[in-house]
């Protein structure tokens, strides 16, 4: 009968639990102190407001209006699915405005959408 191989080479390496109540490494916590300073900054929370919105559209999309499965099969009918569902979305938006309220306006964007719709 062979005898049973030892333990595996790396068995040492294996990563152990992190003390929950331990303090973080030095360079983590500067880190962590760094990246919570720059998070005070109006830039930064410019550059997050734009995610910010751009993350709830996607959750309404997928939570509210069933984007997370299809309809169809095929990536052509995908797609038109996607472009038919925020059309409605749209518009459901839109009637949702009072008559003497302007619609928000966007930011000029150099890809026009209607080019990618037409494709």
């Amino acid at each position: 009968m062979p005898p049973l191989p030892g333990p595996h080479p790396l068995h040492h390496h294996r990563r152990q639990r992190p003390d929950p109540w331990a303090f973080p490494p030095r360079e983590l916590r500067d880190l962590q102190l760094r990246v919570r300073a720059e998070q005070q900054t109006p830039d930064w929370k410019t550059r997050y407001a734009v995610r910010s919105g751009l993350e709830g559209t996607i959750n309404e999309f997928a939570h509210g209006h069933g984007m997370r499965h299809c309809r169809y099969r095929g990536q052509s009918k995908t797609h038109l699915q996607h472009v038919l569902t925020a059309i409605a979305v749209n518009i459901e938006r839109l009637s949702g405005l009072s008559p003497t309220e302007e619609t928000p306006s966007l930011p000029p964007t150099s890809d026009n959408s209607t080019t990618k719709i037409s494709r």
